[in-house]
């Protein structure tokens, strides 16, 4: 196995951990943006209003992007697995 190789494999595996994780990251960065708005407008400084209204939406995107999530990865674990032959010899 070659130098190119192994980077590419790299840049695939940060790329597919990119792309699966940008729904929940995206929706999380809004959702706190959007609360920490609030509070610095109302003033209401409580954790539990930063914290709950994130974990309801992570867990929101987990329930409609889900079944995509874990079909690329899937995916990507398939192919890991049918290049392990090329790789090692």
């Amino acid at each position: 196995m070659d130098a190119q190789r192994v980077l590419t494999m790299g840049q695939e595996a940060l790329f597919m951990l990119l792309m699966v994780s940008a729904p929940v990251m995206g929706v999380a960065l809004l959702v706190g943006l959007l609360v920490s708005l609030f509070q610095a407008v109302t003033q209401i400084h409580e954790a539990t209003l930063a914290f709950v209204p994130k974990l309801l939406a992570a867990m929101a995107v987990f329930a409609v992007a889900g079944p995509w999530m874990l079909s690329m990865l899937v995916e990507y674990i398939r192919r890991m697995f049918e290049a392990i032959p090329s790789v090692v010899a």
